[in-house]
């Protein structure tokens, strides 16, 4: 508190910090310290989280894909029952009227519709992997710990120097596979080439320097106190 005019009014002086990189004054409102939290939520968040993104991904895509391959093999036995029944239709027939077995041409036309349907079926089966990704996505759950959790009401930081102790890391929800299962998908047939290729992995992401680090001061500028030790607590605060 500080007397400001004659009447010896109160008032108080304001206070607010420079910018922590570019150092411009607080009154200039500058964006640089939130551009440079969120660059550092970023990289944070690829330095925590990216093998549990790697470990759903991975899961997901392996259910997916054993789904959508006994998908295919049931709509292909379908299809091949069918076309069995119809060779021995075309067999009954020409041995009732012609005593031999079906022309070579009937034979021909009826193996190519055999595979026409196959690739129809591998197409139709295909098409259902967005639906198929996005169930088994669902499927994962994240969970966030309570705001009463002493990790998150008191968390284990220097307040002197920002360090960190390692801590355990939360991790996706994911359900242990079975035995049957896990020999199940070493058995698993991948599918063709030509599939894969359509889904090329994601670059791999750069991480760059501390995007939250003041920017270096020029040499006109005058000197400066070195600034005051932080509070012991994080969270406290000592007038």
């Amino acid at each position: 508190m500080y007397s400001r005019d004659k009447h010896n009014r109160k008032s108080i002086i304001r206070m607010d910090p420079d910018c922590a990189i570019c150092h411009a004054p607080a009154t200039h409102s500058c964006d640089c310290e939130a551009k440079g939290l969120e660059a550092a939520v970023e990289q944070a968040e690829h330095r925590m989280m990216q093998s549990v993104y790697n470990e759903i991904r991975s899961w997901v895509r392996a259910h997916a894909q054993d789904y959508i391959l006994e998908y295919f093999r049931l709509l292909t036995e379908r299809r091949k029952v069918a076309h069995n029944e119809h060779m021995e239709r075309l067999t009954a027939t020409a041995y009732h009227y012609y005593r031999s077995p079906p022309h070579p041409n009937e034979i021909q036309a009826a193996q190519a519709t055999l595979k026409r349907g196959i690739d129809e079926d591998w197409q139709s089966s295909v098409q259902r992997y967005p639906e198929v990704l996005e169930y088994f996505f669902g499927l994962v759950e994240m969970n966030l710990p309570p705001e009463d959790d002493p990790a998150v009401k008191d968390p284990p930081l220097s307040a002197m120097n920002g360090a960190a102790r390692k801590t355990h890391r939360r991790s996706s929800t994911i359900a242990a596979d079975s035995a049957h299962e896990r020999a199940a998908r070493s058995r698993r047939t991948p599918p063709p080439p030509a599939i894969e290729r359509r889904t090329p992995a994601p670059p791999p992401m750069h991480i760059v320097g501390n995007p939250m680090a003041p920017a270096p001061r020029s040499r006109r500028q005058g000197g400066f106190r070195p600034p005051t030790a932080p509070p012991q607590s994080f969270y406290g605060f000592h007038g």
